[in-house]
């Protein structure tokens, strides 16, 4: 899709924008800003299946931010990383393919669910979180595996796989949760780039679209954070929780009626 900046009218730009700043700084606090970008590319007019791919294209910077950010506690797990490229690459690959073959129809009912899932992981992301740091331990093999269904989940959706990949790294990977959140930052970047090339190759990236999300997540994602650092991380994760429900509801109602 050919990128023609003045084609897209300036208001669009800056609600994109704010978006981005805004998923980027949920992120920095717990998660869940695909539940934030994605539905605003919806109310923009993208069909759903471009809005996902979009929204995965538009990622990728901001998670490079981090992940550069996290070199240091990386160290402690470092180990655990090269056996986990391979299956976050096929995982990743295989999602993204999952989506091009379904198509359109099949996204729009997968939806609702893949909505409501990513909401009820923000919800237990407190009991994921402990789980992972109680000294369970699973075979490498096991591990390895897991990862390979989260990366297909995040080639295909993608919400609410950092929780997923915190709560797996705890139960094999060494170090504390800061080495994991630095491993889960190298992988979900990772898968990010993985689909988002597959899905860019097929011209299901709206790339002025994910332009300004980025710069949002990038620029504006700062600001944000720091703004949101000061809330009360359990009445914002309510809140975005209520906001997954009741978007959940929205998309059911929507795929019934179109």
């Amino acid at each position: 899709m050919p990128i023609d900046l003045a084609s897209a009218p300036l208001w669009r730009g800056l609600i994109l924008f704010g978006a981005g700043a805004i998923a980027s700084g949920l992120n920095a606090v717990g998660g869940g800003g695909s539940l934030v970008t994605f539905p605003t590319l919806i109310a923009l007019g993208v069909p759903p299946l471009v809005a996902n791919s979009t929204n995965s294209a538009a990622l990728w910077p901001g998670s490079l931010g981090s992940a550069l950010g996290l070199l240091g506690p990386l160290r402690a797990a470092q180990s655990a990383l090269p056996r986990l490229l391979i299956p976050t690459i096929v995982g990743a690959a295989l999602g993204a393919a999952l989506l091009l073959i379904g198509g359109e129809r099949v996204f729009r009912w997968a939806v609702p669910p893949l909505i409501l899932g990513s909401t009820l992981l923000l919800a237990f992301q407190p009991a994921l979180k402990r789980l992972g740091q109680q000294g369970r331990h699973v075979p490498m093999w096991a591990g390895m595996l897991l990862q390979f269904l989260i990366a297909v989940y995040g080639g295909y959706f993608g919400a609410g796989m950092g929780i997923l990949m915190l709560a797996l790294f705890g139960l094999f990977v060494a170090g504390d949760i800061h080495a994991h959140n630095a491993v889960k930052a190298w992988l979900g970047l990772l898968i990010n780039l993985v689909a988002s090339a597959v899905l860019l190759s097929q011209g299901l990236v709206h790339v002025v679209d994910a332009l300004w999300l980025s710069a949002g997540s990038v620029v504006g994602g700062y600001v944000t954070a720091r703004v949101m650092l000061r809330l009360d991380p359990q009445r914002l994760r309510r809140l975005v929780v209520v906001l997954g429900l009741t978007l959940c509801a929205w998309f059911f109602v929507r795929a019934l009626t179109v």
